[in-house]
C-alpha cells in the first residue's frame, strides 16, 4: 500500500528524481493558482497555526506559468488560509481518491465536476492526467524546435494564430517571458501534429493548448493535449469541418428540447449556429477573458462526455432567453447578441444546467434525433434531384419546340384521321408544360439551394474573423 500523497507527490507515492522543494519565485502578473498544500494546508485538509516559507511543488507543477509567483490561489478569489470548511473538506476529498489504491478517478471526475471544480492549479496538475488517462511517471522529452518547424506545413498557420494570441497570456508578464511561452506553445502544437499525421490544425486550437500550457508547463501540456486531440477534440481535427458542423447542429437540437419558443424565434431569425463556433472549438478559453472561468470549464469537460461543451452552449442560450426573444427577429441582430457572449455568467448554474440536459437529453437521444432528421433531409434531397433532372430535361422552351415538331409529324401521318385524336394529345401538351414551369420553379430553388451549400462551405473561411 502507498503512502499518502501530498501535493507535490507523484502518483506512484515516492517523489521521483525531479521532483524537489522548490520555493515559489516572485512574477509580474502571475495568473495560476498555488496548490493547496501551500500555507499549511495538507491533503487531509487540516492547516497548521504557522504558515510554511513556501510551497513544496513538483518543479511541473511550479514551474507552470499559471503556477510561478503565489502561495495561495488567489485566482480562485480566495488564499490558502482562507479556505472556508467545504473547501477543506473538498481538498480532502480529492487527496484521499489520489491516495486510493487504486486511484479512485470516478470520484475525482465527481470532485471536478462538483461546485469548485478542482479549486487550484497545483490539484489540476494531479487530476487532469488522471481524467486523461495519462502516466505522468515517463513524460518523454520534447524534441527540438528547429526539428519540428523545418519543413512543417502547419507551421506559418500556427505562428500567426500564436502572435495573435497575447491575451491569453497573464497581464504584466514579462515579454521576454511570454515569447518564450509562445515558442513553447508553437512547439507543443507542432509536436502532437507530427506524432498524429492523421489530425489537422484548425484555427482556435491553439486557444485550447495555451490553457494547459499556462496550469500544468509545456511537458505535461504535451501528454495531455495529445491525448485529448485523439479523443475530445478528434472531431475537429478531420480534414473537413464536416464533423464540427454536425456537433454544431446538435445545438438546435438540445434548444428546441429546453425551450421550443427560443428554438422557433431563431430559426425564424435564421442566425444558425456559427455565433457557437469558437465556443466549441476552442472550449470558450477564446472567448472568456478571465482565466478562472477557464480551467473551470475546463475541469468540467474533462471530466465529462465529450460533447459536454455544446451542452454548455445550449446552456447559455437557455440562460439569456429573454435577451433573445427581446431581440430583432433577424439573423443580424440574434447573431450579433449570441456572439458577443457576458463575462459575468453564473458558470456553476449554467454547470448543472448542462447537467440536467445532458442527463435528460442524452448523447445517445440527441444522435437518434439528428440521423432522423438527416434521413428525413436525404428523403428531401432525393426527391429534390429528380425534380431538379426534370428541370433540366423539362424546360419550357424545348418542351414547346419538341411538342410543336411532334405535331407537325403527327399532323403528316394522321391528316384525315378523325379529330378526336388530335383533341387527345391536347391535354397531355398541357400536361407536360405545367411539368415544364414546374421544373423551372425547382430550377430556381436548386439555384438558392446552392448558394446555402456554398455559403456553409464558405463559412469556415471566415474564421479570421471569428478569431480576431
Amino acid at each position: 500500500m502507498r503512502g499518502r500523497l501530498r501535493p507535490c507527490d507523484p502518483p506512484g507515492g515516492a517523489a521521483p528524481a525531479h521532483c524537489g522543494a522548490v520555493t515559489s519565485r516572485p512574477r509580474a502578473g502571475g495568473r495560476g493558482a498555488a496548490g493547496a498544500g501551500g500555507g499549511g494546508t495538507g491533503p487531509d485538509g487540516a492547516g497548521s497555526a504557522e504558515p510554511r516559507p513556501g510551497p513544496v511543488r513538483c518543479p511541473e507543477c511550479a514551474a507552470a506559468p499559471g503556477n510561478m509567483g503565489r502561495q495561495s490561489p488567489p485566482r480562485n478569489g480566495v488564499g490558502a488560509h482562507d479556505f472556508d470548511a467545504k473547501k477543506k473538506r473538498k481538498v480532502a476529498e480529492i487527496y484521499q481518491a489520489l491516495n486510493s489504491d487504486p486511484i479512485d478517478v470516478p470520484k475525482l471526475r465527481r470532485m471536478a465536476i462538483s461546485e469548485g471544480g478542482l479549486l487550484t492549479d497545483e490539484i489540476r496538475c494531479k487530476v487532469w492526467p488522471k481524467l486523461l488517462s495519462v502516466n505522468t511517471d515517463d513524460l518523454p522529452p520534447l524534441p527540438a524546435g528547429k526539428e519540428l518547424r523545418e519543413g512543417n506545413k502547419d507551421y506559418q498557420q500556427v505562428l500567426l494564430d500564436v502572435r495573435r494570441s497575447l491575451r491569453r497570456f497573464p497581464p504584466g508578464m514579462p515579454d521576454d517571458q511570454r515569447e518564450g511561452l509562445q515558442e513553447e506553445l508553437i512547439d507543443i502544437i507542432l509536436h502532437v501534429l507530427k506524432c498524429n499525421p492523421q489530425l489537422h490544425y484548425y484555427q482556435g486550437y491553439h486557444d485550447i493548448v495555451v490553457t494547459f500550457l499556462l496550469v500544468v508547463g509545456d511537458k505535461l501540456a504535451t501528454a495531455l493535449v495529445e491525448k485529448l486531440s485523439m479523443h475530445h477534440l478528434r472531431d475537429f481535427m478531420y480534414p473537413t469541418m464536416d464533423n464540427t458542423k454536425q456537433i454544431l447542429n446538435y445545438l438546435m437540437l438540445i434548444i428546441d428540447q429546453v425551450n421550443p419558443e427560443v428554438h422557433d424565434f431563431m430559426q425564424s431569425a435564421e442566425v444558425g449556429t456559427i455565433f457557437a463556433l469558437s465556443w466549441l472549438i476552442t472550449w470558450f478559453g477564446h472567448v472568456l477573458s478571465d482565466f478562472r472561468h477557464v480551467v473551470r470549464l475546463y475541469d468540467f469537460f474533462l471530466a465529462c462526455h465529450p460533447l459536454m461543451p455544446i451542452y454548455f452552449a445550449a446552456a447559455i442560450v437557455w440562460h439569456r432567453k429573454q435577451e433573445v426573444l427581446d431581440c430583432e427577429c433577424d439573423m443580424a441582430s440574434v447573431h450579433h447578441l449570441l456572439s458577443q457572449i457576458p463575462q459575468d455568467l453564473p458558470y456553476e448554474s449554467l454547470i448543472s444546467k448542462a447537467g440536467d440536459i445532458f442527463v435528460q437529453f442524452p448523447p445517445s437521444k440527441l444522435t437518434k434525433e439528428a440521423a432522423q432528421a438527416a434521413q428525413a433531409e436525404r428523403t428531401a434531397a432525393s426527391t429534390f434531384k429528380d425534380f431538379e433532372l426534370a428541370s433540366v430535361q423539362q424546360r419550357p422552351d424545348t418542351v414547346l419546340r419538341q411538342r410543336f415538331r411532334e405535331r407537325l409529324r403527327g399532323e403528316e401521318r394522321l391528316r384525315g384521321e378523325e379529330r378526336t385524336k388530335s383533341i387527345l394529345t391536347k391535354p397531355r401538351t398541357n400536361r407536360f408544360v405545367k411539368l415544364a414551369v414546374m421544373g423551372l420553379t425547382v430550377a430556381l430553388g436548386a439555384a438558392a439551394l446552392a448558394m446555402v451549400k456554398s455559403a456553409l462551405e464558405w463559412a469556415p473561411k471566415f474564421q479570421l474573423q471569428i478569431f480576431p
